[in-house]
């Protein structure tokens, strides 16, 4: 079932295999220098395999750098299937991705992403302990997309401190590319204090919900990066910040819940270079991995222990920008220092 793939850049690269389920996908462990590498499962559709790849290999690494950030005794992995999540997800096909997860004994604990729930990861769990995100247990922690979405609402509250010299958000327009579980929470924080939203989905059920529950503003997918805003906020698909898109943007700040949001380092650069304030995207959307954590760590006082990460997280990304704007650099790259310094001084 599990194939063991060379990678010069990770620990441990598998394609995931089953004929009887219908399973094809890859997990991939960038590092386990601060612990266990942990990082959630998507199912999605991909032209090919190196796609996928790529894909695990990306993400895998993200997570490294946002556990890191956290301050999360874990490393960073990922695990991708390929396939349609509404029509090719079965019980079965889920089950043999936990049996897959549980040969690496414990070096990689999943939890949902893209394409995933709760009610998936107790599937997953009938094969495995090594599955966070679980709506029952001990100790539960749930969908962790509403604490995603705190965490990048936080976020955004500190670069509107840096950018307008203050936090509050009300009045502020915000366009939020991509409805799901994350973003739907977003925009309901983002109503509850009063900003104007601008909405872009694939889907135009949850296009149609976002404008009755919050009065948003529909804007079509192609555009949404280019809206007039305030604030740019990606939470869809990785690399919308590329040479195509990024002249084109005309917020102030991108703060988004999307993971791997650059399509290449240099991209943070020209995000600096036109003025526009680029929040790095493993620091803004910790939240969720933190909710994990929890889980993974068996946290007695979760509530607690959570809120506390979620205000570090907060004070970190404020850090970073201020070290930014003294430097004259991209967020991203005083983020990319301070994890890498943190990861060598482990392995040392």
């Amino acid at each position: 079932m599990l194939t063991r793939l060379s990678s010069p850049t990770h620990e441990e690269l598998y394609r995931v295999e089953d004929h009887d389920s219908g399973l094809r996908g890859f997990i991939a462990l960038h590092s386990t220098r601060l612990g266990p590498a942990a990082g959630g499962l998507r199912m999605r559709m991909y032209d090919g395999d190196d796609a996928a790849v790529q894909d695990v290999l990306n993400l895998s690494r993200g997570m490294s750098y946002k556990n890191a950030a956290a301050g999360l005794p874990l490393g960073g992995g990922k695990a991708v299937i390929m396939g349609n999540p509404e029509t090719e997800k079965t019980p079965d096909l889920l089950r043999a991705m936990g049996r897959a997860i549980d040969s690496l004994a414990g070096r990689y604990w999943t939890a949902e992403d893209m394409g995933m729930s709760p009610g998936d990861m107790a599937e997953i769990a009938r094969e495995t302990d090594f599955v966070a995100g679980r709506e029952q247990g001990a100790h539960a922690s749930g969908d962790p997309s509403p604490v995603t979405a705190r965490g990048v609402f936080d976020a955004m509250q500190a670069g509107a401190m840096q950018l307008w010299g203050k936090a509050g958000l009300k009045g502020r327009s915000v366009a939020v590319q991509g409805l799901g579980h994350v973003g739907w929470h977003l925009c309901l924080l983002l109503h509850e204090a009063g900003a104007q939203l601008l909405v872009a989905d694939s889907d135009p059920a949850r296009v149609a919900s976002t404008l009755k529950e919050f009065g948003a503003a529909q804007v079509d997918t192609q555009d949404i990066h280019a809206a007039k805003a305030d604030i740019f906020a990606p939470c869809a698909i990785g690399a919308v910040l590329n040479s195509g898109s990024i002249p084109n943007i005309r917020a102030s700040m991108v703060c988004g819940a999307a993971n791997n949001q650059l399509a290449t380092p240099d991209d943070a650069d020209a995000l600096h270079a036109r003025g526009i304030l680029y929040l790095p995207d493993y620091v803004a959307n910790g939240g969720g991995i933190i909710n994990v954590a929890a889980e993974i760590l068996r946290i007695a006082e979760r509530e607690s222990w959570v809120t506390d990460r979620l205000a570090a997280m907060q004070v970190n990304m404020a850090q970073i920008l201020k070290r930014a704007a003294a430097e004259n650099v991209s967020p991203a790259r005083i983020a990319d220092r301070m994890v890498e310094n943190q990861l060598l001084a482990q392995a040392v």
